[in-house]
This record gives structure tokens, C-alpha cells and sequence, in this order.
């Protein structure tokens, strides 16, 4: 639908559909004497009977005006036909172009178009972190070799891949096929859908992976030029995530404990450092079904290789070391400390050795007891949040689990039904399960409210509330502060927070690879939107704790950008890339982060394709 202009107070009606309308509106201003018109484009939305407000929607800049010559602008224009950059002066088709001027056109401002919107402002601040990270350099410098023949640099390939996975994590199929076209990356990145292409995404994941050593030494570099991190204490922990399809044949992938509660599938075990403050450091991609005892060993030799020998000590969940690695660190050359949790069956194993001691307060809600046994310092927290914590949680469970046994009882299945009922109850609850005494129906019994019975055992989990909030720590810093020492193990849960948001919300599972160098590669994809996450993230705790890198990326991706169409009287359009102005609480966040949206794209000029023959729609 084409609507008819109409000139009032210099604003333009566009078409738009419903009974809100848009106009092309120009607001004068004079410097130095000179009238200048600054051209918007404005939306009248109704907020109630006979009651409309202005939004402006889009700001196109400045059409310079004066005595001689109204509504000219000189714009520097890339001519598709020609492939080069041309200065014009634009003028309305209303008005003719003076004599003095040169490379002039006309436009039809009653045409106007506004076509195919699309993200920017989350792309752009993932590009604007890739720059802070220096990845542009460094990627440009690691496969420069590899780019000699190509139309296009790998490095922005892999950027357009890393930023898909910080903001709209999805397959490089997807990316091809859709994302692409769907955000202003062909802009940020200054290319074509050439870099785009499904080939050369895939093959770009071929390229990446002999470079992961010197990635992880230059982003040692960053994080301390950044954020002035320190490396004396890391974090170590594991996770694993799963496979389908074909990339189960991967020599890697195999069947083993599975934190994703997914046993029916084949996976890969991923090993993590990090400092404190959740910066990543290291990865490395192990057997899916490596046992967490065996990988401690190889990570500190590597960690030292990397960076040097020092004074470090390293923070572990239970689990993870060995007796005789524990051994190993103690009576090391290389002063190797650590700080690890130890199994609840620990507590009770050394209950005469704290028993009678007395509680230290550390902290509001934290309060400590200290013991010394064969050269390391025990430590026994009790946290009252923790202990609220577990105790809900275990009420949750098995308030879940006694609602289903009271259906099973009601409607009095056939045993064999019943048995199967009972252990896929049992597999949801997990160690809740054990506070129950069952009486099941004997073989051949049916099934009634006196051979079904059940009972929470009282004594069970009156033992199991005494230590609910405990958890008892070891470490060979025998003169460290208890306090110190604490805070350092809490600390964990940064590292726990990374692989929840590379499984969440940067989408790292499940892989659909082939080949097992792109299943690393594509994690090594996931590992560098982290550190765009972290990047962000670090930059909004000093304004506000609360403020998530999520929230952030979802208010500035409503700053879109559009294509403003304007037809020439010389059969051409004028297309001129605009991003959305932001709204005031965007311009407050990009200032309190010291970013400033860039220039406006250049316009383009291109030849008047025929428009598609409504004959072809037909089916």
C-alpha cells in the first residue's frame, strides 16, 4: 500500500500500518546563522480516546538547507554499478538542482521506504568486547597464513561465529541460512554474505584449534591489563556435556557419569581453570568418560608449563583429588597449595577431634572450627544460609515424592506396575529417598492401603538435619585465616557459573558434529563467548551487582537498524543503513560502560531492479 503525501509543519506521512502513523519530520536549527534540518522519523502512538504521543523511531541525520538551496545534503555514496565512492548533494524531487552543483541527484521523499530490520545494538557490543579482548589482532595474526587466497578473513568468520553463540546461540547451518540475514553483523563486520557462506563457516572451525595454547596465554595478558586479575589462587573443576548423532563415533566421546542426567547418551568431559573472580584460563577437552581423579595431575604440570612456576594454590571440590596426589602437593618442591572439600562421611569420621571444640564466627551467618591432623588444617564450616538451603530442598523433594506414593496407594496398580512407579519416583527424588521406610505387597499380593504402606523415617532425618549447613574442608596453608580460607572455597561457584552459562545461555550442548577436531572446535567457539560474557559481566559489577550481562544484551538488542529507501528521479535507489536512536536508559547504560554507538553506515546507491512479477506468486 502506497500512501499519499501530505506537507505540513515540513513533516512527511509514511506509510504505516494500523491507525498509528509514522512521518518523516524535520526540525530546523541555525548555526552560524545557517538553517540546518535534522530529519527523524517519528511514530504518532495512541494511548488512549483522542489521545496520541510522539516516539521517534529512527533518526536519519542532517539534510543541510539555506536561501539557495533547500534540503541539501552532501553525502559520500558507494555506487554499486561503479564499485567506488562518489560524493553527491541530494535534493528533493520538488526542487531543481542548481547549476553550480555537481554530482547531484534528486530523491522522491514521498517514496520513502523503510525495509528489512534487523539486530544491532546486542551485536554490536559483542563486536565492541571482542575488540577489547584485542581477539581482532590476535585472530587476524594466527591465520593471516591461511587468508592469502581467501575473499574474506577468517577472523571475521569466527567473530561472527563467537558473537551468534554470545547473543542467539545455534548451529553454523543456522547462522548460514537465517541469523545472518537477521542481524547487522554484514556491517559490523564490513562484508558480504560471503563470510557468511555455510562451507566457510565449518571450514573456519578447522582452522582454529592449533592456536588454543597461545589464546590462553593472551588472554592471561588481557584479563590482567583489563581487570588487574591475579593468578595465585585457580579454580579447578569438571563437567561434561553430551552427544548426538554422528558425532558419537568420535574417538573422545563415550559413555560415563553424566551431569547433564543424560546416561543414554555419549559424551565428552571438559576440564575448567579460572581465577576467583571467574576469569577463564585454561581448558582442555578429555574422554566422556575420564574419572575426575585422573585429570588433577596433568592440568598442574600444564598450568605450570604456561606460566611459570609460583606459589599457587588451587581450589577443589571433593572428588576431584587423590590421596596420593593430595601426597604429591604436599611434599612438592614447586609449593603447591591447595584447599579441597572432603565427603560428609568425613565429619563424622573425625567428630571426637571437633566435637568438644568451640565455634569461631567469620561471618554474619558463618561460624568455623579448626583442627590440625597429619600436617593440614581442617576446617568445619557451618553456614546457616546453607543450611536453610538444603533443608528446603530436601523438604521440596520429598513432599514431591509422598504426593506420588499417596496417588500410587490411591489407585492400587498391579505390583509390577507399582515396582515401576516406585523406582522412577525414586530416581527423581535421589537421596531424599533414603528418609522413607516402604512395606511393598509380597509377589502375588494386591496391591491395598495395608500391604502399601510408607513413613518418613524420623530418626534418619533428624541425623541428617545435624548436619545440614556443615561442610568440612582440608589444607596444607596451615596458617592461613579460616575466614580467608572459606571465602576462597565459596569462590567455586564461579567456576560452576561458567559452565552453566556455556550450557544455558551460550547453548554448548548437544553437539551435532562429525568430526571430532569440530567438536573441539566448536567448544573452543563457546569458550571464547564466555569470555566475551565474562568481559561484560566484570564491567557491569562495579556499576551494579544486580545487572546481568543477559539483561544488557536484551536492552540494547531493541536498537535495530533499518534501510531507509529513497528513489531517484534517475530510475536508482538511495539506501541509507540506519541504526535506531537509543532510548534515554540505553544512553545511560552505554555511558556508565564508557561505550559510544559508531557513525552512521555510508549510504549506497543502486541500480532500480524490475519488481518481482505478481504472476510468480501464484501457486
Amino acid at each position: 500500500m502506497r500512501c499519499r503525501p501530505t506537507l505540513f509543519s515540513m513533516t512527511l506521512e509514511l506509510c504505516h500500518g494500523g491507525q498509528d502513523k509514522m512521518f518523516l519530520r524535520a526540525k530546523v536549527r541555525k548555526k552560524d546563522g545557517k538553517p540546518h534540518r535534522y530529519f527523524s522519523v517519528v511514530e504518532n502512538r495512541r494511548v488512549g480516546q483522542n489521545q496520541t504521543v510522539q516516539r521517534t523511531v529512527l533518526y536519519l541525520g542532517e539534510i543541510n538547507d539555506s536561501q539557495e538551496a533547500s534540503w541539501r545534503r552532501t553525502l559520500q555514496v558507494f555506487d554499486e554499478s561503479q564499485q567506488q565512492y562518489t560524493t553527491l548533494s541530494l535534493f528533493p524531487e520538488d526542487r531543481e538542482i542548481p547549476a553550480e552543483s555537481s554530482n547531484s541527484i534528486q530523491v522522491k521523499l514521498s517514496e520513502m521506504e523503510l525495509r528489512r530490520p534487523r539486530a544491532f545494538g546486542n551485536c554490536w557490543l559483542g563486536c565492541a568486547l571482542w575488540r577489547q579482548l584485542q581477539l581482532e589482532d590476535f585472530w587476524e595474526e594466527k591465520l593471516a597464513e591461511q587468508a592469502k587466497r581467501e575473499t574474506v578473513s577468517w577472523a571475521k568468520v569466527l567473530q561472527l561465529l563467537v558473537v551468534n553463540r554470545l547473543i542467539d546461540p545455534g548451529s553454523e547451518f543456522r547462522v548460514h541460512r537465517q541469523w545472518f540475514d537477521q542481524s547487522a553483523m554484514a556491517e559490523l563486520l564490513e562484508a558480504d554474505f560471503a563470510v557468511a557462506e555455510k562451507d566457510r563457516l565449518y571450514r573456519c572451525l578447522d582452522r582454529i584449534l592449533e592456536h588454543q595454547s597461545a589464546l590462553f596465554q593472551h588472554l592471561r595478558e588481557r584479563w590482567q591489563d583489563l581487570f588487574q586479575a591475579q593468578f595465585d589462587v585457580l579454580l579447578y573443576d569438571l563437567t561434561s556435556t553430551y552427544i548426538e548423532g554422528e558425532g558419537e563415533e568420535i574417538p573422545k566421546a563415550k559413555y560415563g557419569y553424566s551431569r547433564d542426567q543424560r546416561f543414554d547418551a555419549k559424551q565428552v568431559v571438559i576440564a575448567l581453570v579460572s581465577t576467583p573472580e571467574g576469569y577463564p584460563l585454561a581448558y582442555e577437552v578429555l574422554d566422556g568418560n575420564t574419572s575426575d581423579r585422573t585429570t588433577l595431575r596433568s592440568f598442574l604440570d600444564k598450568i605450570e608449563s604456561s606460566y611459570g612456576r609460583a606459589r599457587r594454590v588451587w581450589v577443589m571440590d571433593r572428588g576431584i583429588p587423590t590421596e596420593a596426589v593430595l601426597e604429591e602437593m604436599r611434599r612438592s618442591e614447586r609449593e603447591i597449595s591447595y584447599l579441597v572439600g572432603t565427603p560428609r562421611s568425613k565429619i563424622r569420621q573425625y567428630e571426637k577431634k571437633w566435637l568438644d571444640l568451640p565455634w569461631r564466627k567469620v561471618r554474619e551467618s558463618v561460624e568455623v572450627k579448626l583442627f590440625a591432623e597429619a600436617g593440614e588444617l581442617y576446617v568445619l564450616a557451618k553456614s546457616e544460609g546453607r543450611r536453610a538451603k538444603e533443608r528446603a530442598m530436601r523438604r521440596k523433594k520429598l513432599a514431591r515424592l509422598l504426593r506420588k506414593l499417596r496417588t500410587m496407594q490411591r489407585s492400587a496398580p498391579r505390583r509390577d506396575q507399582l515396582l515401576l512407579r516406585i523406582g522412577a519416583a525414586r530416581k527423581e527424588a535421589g537421596s531424599a529417598f533414603r528418609f522413607l521406610q516402604l512395606q511393598l505387597p509380597r509377589e502375588g499380593q494386591a496391591v491395598t492401603r495395608n500391604s502399601f504402606q510408607f513413613r518418613v523415617d524420623q530418626a534418619k532425618l533428624t541425623a541428617a538435619q545435624l548436619q545440614d549447613g556443615h561442610y568440612l574442608l582440608r589444607s596444607n596453608l596451615v596458617s592461613e585465616d579460616p575466614a580467608v580460607l572459606w571465602e576462597r572455597y565459596v569462590q567455586l561457584a564461579q567456576i560452576e557459573a561458567a559452565f552453566k552459562s556455556m550450557k544455558s545461555e551460550l547453548g554448548i550442548r548437544p553437539f551435532y558434529h562429525q568430526l571430532a577436531h569440530r567438536v573441539e572446535a566448536h567448544i573452543l567457539v563457546a569458550f571464547l563467548a564466555y569470555c566475551l560474557l565474562v568481559t561484560l559481566k566484570n564491567r557491569l559489577q562495579a556499576l551494579a551487582p544486580g545487572l546481568t550481562p543477559k539483561a544488557v544484551l536484551e536492552k540494547l538488542s531493541t536498537i535495530q537498524m533499518l534501510d531507509v529507501w529513497f528513489p531517484t528521479t534517475d530510475q536508482r535507489w538511495l539506501v541509507m543503513p540506519r541504526f535506531t536512536q537509543p532510548e534515554p536508559d540505553q544512553t545511560i547504560l552505554l555511558h556508565k560502560l564508557h561505550l559510544e554507538l559508531p557513525h552512521q553506515p555510508p549510504p549506497r546507491i543502486k541500480a532500480r531492479v524490475p519488481d518481482f512479477p505478481h504472476q510468480a506468486l501464484r501457486l
